[in-house]
């Protein structure tokens, strides 16, 4: 990298990265730093009538330098602590450039250092550590964002939220909570875990890259396997591999892990995004939702201590419990039409003349009419925890029948703040039945909905050698983070979400500058000096742009030899015939 890509502060850190070198003191030393302390045990433990020796390491998050005693701020995993250092005590004898010029000139706010000494209580009452010796753990070269404060009003905040989620490593660092929010998440994870193991369910991995896309109705990204010369898919579910297991004799088995489908990016969908899925013999729709209620009252308890969230102007009860409510019922609850018994061609009718809904097409099928107006009109309603049963069974392919309701399947969906967060069913174990229903959604793939399942033979081939009754359920873990934390959007519950490509600052290449007879370096400080395009020259005057150049020249110290005004005319030329 060129000096004068860098900013100044950039350069002067770099600089002083030389100088540390250059008297002996590695800044990225290898050596293991053995600490004994965070700070928030050092507070929380803090004794009036002992002097705890300690050890600690952590980032350098403020200083202020007073003469011979200075104070700095240190922040390591766990939080934030004061540090006392003065002079003579880092440094025991007539050498004193471990504070003069190493502390107080050449670490910078955002340095590694670690730092031995004792705890005490200021008079202030902060309690601190009071240095004895200092070591550099790791030199930074780019400034943090850090808030600064002038009559009450906050200056240079990283509060941006495309920089935040592509830079969350700066994120993490400078901004309370946001941390918290990652710990919560796995203790979801933790807690979720820890529940379906005490229920005797064995967590087990399957692939990531399937030759069929099964398991939902959605558009798979694509990938090419070079050894088999075949096209893969990325998985969109986990649910028939998981269910291929219970056919070989496993109780019960769940699986949390990343699911990709190839769709839109909102504040609630990523295109990556982390599921649970958990499958149990024996079982049925009924006893799931008892279990859903059960886990989720314990991970919000775990989470926050209570079986209520606030969210947003909600507060949300996980306290078993759920409303249950079948989808058919919600419809005409929400829109006055009742869809029982009706046809494909008059769902569309009442779609699209009477609710006046203007994203139906043909290739809708009577499933996908259904799940449009619930979506619609109904899903966005439902705030507290409710369980949407019964789905036609044209929404459901991989569904039993119901038992009592011709048409209907055994399925529900969990609505929790208007947004879909689990989806189980009373599985569908009948091959023949199974193997019909994926020849309907094929028809659909034929009408042009390129998100119905395609025909899976080897899991159908599963169940002909037979599956017991099962239970299954989904639940998108992102959500649920959102649901748990009180945060609206997606991005911010997971550590590094898809981002569209970074912008750039449009610039003319070097081959381009190199036919107007710029040489190298000089491209570099005439982008410094913002002609980062070759027409950006064009209105300039030989000897005004040679003057500019030349300032970048003396203060960075370059030592470049300086164009002749011939020769900047000749490049300005050169930019007007472009």
């Amino acid at each position: 990298m060129n000096v004068l890509e860098l900013s100044e502060q950039e350069i002067g850190r770099r600089q002083s990265l030389q100088e540390l070198r250059k008297i002996g003191i590695n800044p990225y030393p290898a050596a293991e730093f053995p600490t004994n302390a965070f700070s928030t045990d050092i507070k929380e433990q803090f004794r009036e009538d002992e002097q705890r020796e300690v050890v600690i390491a952590g980032r350098m998050m403020g200083r202020r330098v007073m003469g011979k005693a200075s104070f700095a701020e240190i922040q390591d995993s766990k939080g934030r602590i004061q540090v006392y250092i003065t002079r003579d005590d880092i440094c025991q004898g007539e050498d004193k450039e471990m504070y003069n010029t190493v502390f107080k000139k050449l670490l910078d706010i955002g340095d590694f250092i670690g730092i031995k000494g004792f705890v005490f209580k200021t008079q202030m009452g902060e309690i601190s550590v009071h240095a004895k010796e200092i070591t550099l753990l790791s030199k930074s070269l780019k400034p943090l964002p850090i808030v600064k404060y002038k009559d009450g009003v906050a200056y240079d905040r990283f509060d941006d939220p495309e920089q935040r989620y592509r830079q969350r490593y700066v994120d993490l660092i400078v901004n309370d909570g946001v941390k918290d929010t990652f710990l919560k998440r796995a203790t979801i994870l933790r807690t979720m875990r820890q529940f379906f193991d005490e229920a005797g369910y064995t967590e087990v991995e399957t692939p990531t890259l399937q030759s069929i896309p099964g398991g939902a109705s959605a558009r798979p990204f694509i990938s090419h396997f070079n050894a088999l010369n075949i096209d893969m898919y990325m998985r969109i579910a986990t649910e028939l591999y998981l269910k291929r297991l219970i056919v070989g004799g496993f109780e019960g088995v769940y699986e949390i892990g990343k699911n990709f489908r190839n769709e839109g990016m909102d504040k609630f969908h990523n295109p990556e995004f982390t599921c649970m899925e958990l499958y149990v013999q024996y079982k049925d729709y009924n006893w799931m939702m008892s279990f859903t209620e059960r886990l989720l009252e314990k991970i919000c308890v775990a989470v926050n201590g209570t079986t209520e969230v606030q969210m947003g102007d909600h507060a949300i009860s996980f306290k078993a419990p759920f409303r249950r409510l079948p989808i058919l019922d919600a419809i005409k609850e929400k829109t006055g039409f009742d869809l029982e018994g009706k046809s494909e061609e008059e769902i569309r009718h009442i779609a699209v003349d009477e609710l006046k809904m203007e994203a139906i097409d043909e290739t809708f099928g009577k499933g996908k009419l259904i799940d449009e107006i619930f979506g619609e009109f109904c899903e966005g309603t439902y705030i507290q925890p409710t369980f949407i049963t019964d789905y036609p069974v044209e929404m459901s392919p991989l569904t039993k029948m119901h038992r009592s309701k011709p048409g209907l399947t055994e399925r529900f969906e969990l609505m929790v703040n208007g947004k879909e967060l689990a989806n189980a069913y009373s599985e569908l174990n009948d091959p023949i039945d199974q193997e019909e229903r994926f020849k309907d959604q094929m028809s659909l793939v034929d009408k042009g909905d390129d998100e119905a399942m395609i025909i899976d033979q080897d899991f159908l081939r599963a169940l002909q050698y037979g599956m017991p009754p099962t239970s299954g359920i989904g639940i998108g873990i992102d959500r649920l983070v959102m649901l748990m934390t009180g945060k609206e959007f997606i991005q911010e519950v997971m550590l590094f979400p898809q981002m569209k490509p970074e912008a750039k600052i449009p610039q003319s290449s070097m081959a381009e500058w190199s036919a107007l007879g710029v040489p190298e370096e000089w491209v570099y400080v005439l982008r410094k000096a913002g002609f980062n395009l070759i027409q950006n020259i064009r209105d300039e005057k030989a000897q005004g742009l040679q003057q500019k150049l030349g300032e970048i020249n003396k203060k960075y110290k370059l030592g470049y030899e300086k164009p002749s005004l011939d020769e900047i005319q000749k490049w300005i030329e050169g930019a007007q015939e472009k």
